[in-house]
């Protein structure tokens, strides 16, 4: 039993409540726990130590007894140990098992469920592809094959890696338990073996099979069909039960995750469900209105054109912006779509006639203020300012 205080092992006030006492315990534990620490014997008696002080101080009647009687009072006066009689220190790693969990309990020389063996059947790796994808075949939904680097069980051994003929015998060195533990004194680590890796069993070099080396498995491409459904959308994710890595020793295969993202399109933009199209306008058509085309995905209500028509109001600007309701994005439940916004953009004519100019020349000068508000309303702004600036010398 430790002899220095416990609240100066823990480096805590004698004031600290339960969470207080539990981090301080648990960054401890993790610092000096033997198997981070190659199994030191200065880092198992720090760690009895710290798990001593925890065990004792975590217990709201221990830690009255220990504040108001010091050691004497979690000992029954008589140099004996603060767990009940008889109980000893052998299982100071349940209590780091209780205080970080029992998987990782067992990471560091504890127990995983309740002393389950890790020679038995493990579940494979969980894996993630990442897979690029169209804005069509988002729109659209598509059947791709993928081709996933995995491990799978090995078909000459049929996973037991070894030869044909030959047996794996048990581990000298665990005895088939697949788990060795060292002792000192009335502490003890329990950790995976050494040699066979926590199989329990060891093949010779000689009997092991050819074509996994021993291991059971092999690592090769699988090929999968994948249905994307329509509606998905950067970061969208697919889950695939079974289709990860191979589990061994019988256990049951992991899961694919496979990732989407969505290249880029040359003319439209997503926002949501909704598909952003910027369409070029004739000068005329955006001054005296009509009608033009704005592309936009395949579906039966365009049918099958790629094309949507698009009412132009006279006067429009560039900017302007019209939306085509039910041509956008799909819901991913399918019940509803988004919309195509189209985005105006009026054009100037270029490499004009003389007779062209003639023509634009005599319509600048017949166009009054009030056909031209914008700029109307500009020069006038812009009056206001230079006369801020400049006051009587502004131009006119």
């Amino acid at each position: 039993m430790a002899t220095r205080d416990y609240y100066e092992i823990l480096e805590v006030e004698r004031t600290i409540d339960a969470a207080g006492l539990k981090a301080a315990y648990r960054k401890l534990a993790m610092k000096h726990h033997p198997d981070r620490n190659g199994g030191c014997d200065d880092s198992m008696a720090r760690f009895k130590e710290i798990s001593e002080a925890y065990s004792v101080l975590s217990d709201d009647q221990k830690r009255a007894a220990y504040d108001r009687f010091g050691h004497a009072g979690v000992n029954g006066g008589g140099g004996g140990n603060p767990f009940g009689q008889g109980q000893g220190f052998a299982d100071v790693n349940d209590i780091f098992s209780q205080v970080f969990g029992e998987a990782f309990g067992d990471v560091f020389g504890g127990r995983q469920g309740g002393g389950a063996r890790q020679h038995g059947p493990r579940r494979g790796s969980d894996l993630r592809y990442d897979l690029e994808i169209t804005l069509e075949q988002a729109y659209k939904g598509a059947d791709v094959e993928i081709a996933v680097p995995t491990t799978a069980t090995c078909e000459t051994c049929e996973g037991s890696g070894a030869r044909q003929g030959a047996k794996p015998t048990t581990c000298a060195t665990c005895q088939g338990a697949g788990r060795v533990r060292s002792a000192n004194g009335f502490f003890q680590v329990e950790r995976t073996c050494p040699h066979c890796g926590g199989a329990g069993t060891r093949l010779p070099p000689a009997d092991t099979c050819a074509s996994c080396a021993g291991h059971g498995q092999v690592r090769k491409n699988r090929k999968l069909q994948l249905k994307v459904p329509a509606g998905v959308d950067d970061g969208s994710r697919i889950r695939l039960s079974g289709e990860g890595d191979a589990g061994q020793r019988g256990g049951p295969r992991g899961d694919l995750y496979v990732f989407l993202s969505v290249t880029p399109h040359e003319l439209f933009e997503r926002d949501n469900l909704d598909l952003l199209v910027t369409v070029p306008v004739p000068m005329t058509t955006a001054a005296l209105g009509g009608e033009i085309d704005a592309p936009c995905l395949t579906s039966e209500a365009c049918d099958g054109r790629c094309r949507a028509p698009v009412s132009v109001p006279a006067g429009s600007q560039t900017g302007k912006t019209v939306r085509i309701k039910g041509k956008g994005m799909p819901h991913l439940s399918g019940k509803n779509r988004g919309d195509l916004v189209v985005e105006l953009f009026v054009e100037t004519p270029t490499e004009l006639t003389a007779h062209q100019k003639e023509l634009l020349q005599e319509l600048a000068a017949s166009l009054g203020e009030s056909q031209t508000p914008r700029n109307s309303s500009f020069a006038g702004k812009a009056k206001r300012f230079w006369a801020d600036i400049l006051g009587a010398e502004a131009p006119q």
